[in-house]
């Protein structure tokens, strides 16, 4: 359902700015128009190069400190999106970017795609749940079958280490190092 809405909103976009530019055009006349728009990508430009450092630098810092920067991170996103949107010419992009790159905008438009995103994790999640459910019959992401030759991890750690396996002979064992035989035996 997302991929149509996307796939529909590409193509309603461009009617929809040549809607608003002729609405625009008529109200305060071409020049003045072009003039608007020639004035909203210069200041769009000037904007995304101030906020983009400031996010960049938010992000170095946040990283110097060593903590996870995911606001950060979330803000860099938006401006460079933003700045992508004030760059297509068109009222209504300019506004959807103005919205992205803002710092007092920016904030809300990461709060509402989180909770959008979290909605839509959720919803993969039950997706999963039902296709495969845990503890289904045959079902084994590794392709292994029921039985005996199934290996099982056992409840509580795992000590991870490696088995050796001293294949010397005991009376080896005793001699000293420089009288010890080392060659394989032939059993």
């Amino acid at each position: 359902m997302l991929p149509l809405l996307i796939v529909l909103a590409l193509l309603l976009l461009p009617v929809l700015e040549i809607f608003v530019l002729i609405q625009v055009g008529g109200v305060i006349g071409v020049w003045p128009t072009v003039g608007l728009l020639i004035a909203e990508t210069v200041l769009g430009a000037w904007l995304v190069r101030r906020e983009g450092r400031r996010a960049w630098r938010a992000l170095q810092e946040t990283a110097r400190r060593g903590v996870l920067p995911d606001r950060e991170v979330a803000d860099a996103a938006l401006v460079m999106a933003g700045g992508v949107l004030l760059l297509v010419p068109g009222f209504v992009t300019d506004v959807l970017g103005l919205a992205l790159v803002l710092p007092f905008t920016r904030p809300l438009v990461r709060r509402v795609l989180g909770v959008f995103a979290a909605r839509r994790m959720r919803a993969a999640e039950e997706r999963a749940a039902t296709m495969f459910p845990p503890g289904a019959a045959g079902f084994d992401p590794f392709g292994r079958g029921r039985g005996p030759e199934r290996v099982e991890t056992p409840p509580g750690p795992v000590v991870r280490g490696e088995v050796i396996e001293d294949d010397t002979p005991a009376e080896q064992d005793d001699a000293p190092a420089g009288q010890r035989d080392d060659r394989p035996s032939r059993a």
